[in-house]
């Protein structure tokens, strides 16, 4: 059993990451800005509490992430845990695959925080994995509500199951060192007309889209599914599978 710090711990993956790791006998801090939504409260942009809540833990898995800001804090905030980390024999850092070849802000901000840990001397392991299956319902939830919805129909995703990658974290974090994982992947690589289908059968909308033509070398990145890694479909739920069994899920509405 290890002593095991996760930063980001009360969000969409870090929640399962919890879970998995205390089923597997780690005693689990979970660091957040907030007084009790963790274990411990500390600030990731300006460093306060994080000596404390990294203190005599072994591994460190950093999940934290802010996609919706402009400012991308990312890196800021993962100099800040680096800053404090040292003693740690292990640091764990979720990222994206493709994000070498997307040149999306916030892809880019990932990839920053990637070279930082790598710098750092600070023994770790990267894993990258596909996107989740929320954020595609995300977007579709999103587009159900238009009568006719613009969508790049041609983009493509590799879906996967925010347990399934915990799951691996977990595993992971159990292991040495190990500088880049293997990648981690959906069941399946879908273009987002397929996704759609796929919702449009549970729910019904978007009743009609219309292929939106987007230019740039983000969605040619996309278009040509940089972002997947079909030789690594470790994952077994499937975006169908997800969307069947998450009818009361936020956003399946």
């Amino acid at each position: 059993m290890s002593t095991v710090l996760v930063t980001g711990g009360t969000g969409a993956l870090g929640r399962h990451i919890v879970e998995s790791l205390r089923a597997r006998g780690h005693e689990v801090r979970v660091l957040s800005r907030r007084a009790g939504a963790g274990t411990h409260v500390g600030d990731l942009s300006t460093g306060a509490g994080l000596a404390e809540a990294v203190a005599d833990a072994e591994v460190i898995v950093h999940a934290a992430t802010d996609s919706r800001s402009l400012r991308c804090p990312d890196p800021g905030q993962t100099e800040q845990l680096l800053r404090v980390a040292g003693q740690a024999r292990h640091l764990l850092y979720v990222s994206i695959v493709g994000i070498d070849d997307i040149p999306f802000p916030y892809y880019r901000s990932k990839l920053a925080c990637e070279k930082l840990i790598v710098d750092s001397g600070v023994p770790h392991t990267i894993l990258r994995a596909t996107q989740f299956h929320e954020l595609l319902a995300a977007a579709l939830s999103v587009a159900g509500k238009l009568p006719i919805a613009p969508l790049p129909l041609d983009f493509r995703f590799q879906p996967v199951a925010t347990p399934e990658v915990a799951a691996r974290v977990a595993e992971l974090a159990d292991g040495e060192p190990m500088g880049r994982a293997a990648d981690f992947g959906g069941p399946e690589v879908l273009t987002l007309e397929e996704s759609v289908r796929v919702w449009r059968a549970a729910h019904g909308v978007p009743r009609g889209t219309v292929r939106l033509p987007l230019p740039g070398r983000v969605a040619s990145a996309f278009r040509r599914g940089v972002n997947t890694c079909p030789d690594h479909r470790d994952g077994t739920v499937t975006f169908a599978r997800y969307v069947a069994a998450n009818e009361g899920n936020p956003y399946a509405r």
